[in-house]
């Protein structure tokens, strides 16, 4: 009971660091519903998910860890570039958990806590990886998985997780 009370806190944060944004919507127009979760992401998909993320870290230089989970939070892939901080294992399969769970970027957490406010309350939920990095995987407009990246900075870890995404209808 006290973790759903946690999760639900997380949401009310999550909606009221965006209530600016809505407050500024024309009337009677409301913000979309979150995507729903559809089938888990195949493995030739997330075969073509890590080649593309993999190519857009070595390109870069960056050693970086990959982690693909499907929609039920599963690990279906994982890579470490060589050299890559220890850290950064767990770091990625967090930022793609916590993507997922929250069917948005965990970027949205990171700007949720560092704008303070309501925000801090996401601190409360356990199990979250509230850094730039994880981005969900959508097909057809369904959450079929996730992608986190971790081991160089955090902007550089999303254009990873970026490049992994635009690869999956391809």
């Amino acid at each position: 009971m006290p973790r759903m009370l946690a999760l639900a806190g997380a949401l009310v944060a999550l909606a009221l660091a965006a209530g600016p944004a809505t407050a500024q919507q024309p009337a009677g127009t409301a913000q979309a519903p979150p995507p729903p979760y559809g089938p888990p992401i195949t493995l030739e998909q997330a075969k073509r998910v890590m080649a593309a993320a993999e190519l857009e870290a070595a390109k870069n230089s960056w050693q970086v860890a990959i982690a693909i989970l499907d929609s039920g939070g599963n690990m279906v892939m994982f890579h470490k570039f060589d050299n890559t901080q220890l850290a950064s294992i767990g770091a990625s399969e967090g930022k793609a958990n916590t993507a997922l769970r929250f069917k948005r970027p965990s970027k949205a957490l990171d700007d949720a806590i560092a704008a303070g406010g309501a925000g801090l309350r996401l601190l409360a939920v356990k199990d979250i990886t509230p850094l730039e990095g994880g981005l969900p995987v959508m097909l057809d407009g369904k959450i079929i998985g996730a992608i986190g990246v971790s081991g160089a900075l955090s902007s550089q870890d999303a254009q990873v997780a970026r490049a992994g995404v635009a690869a999956v209808v391809k």
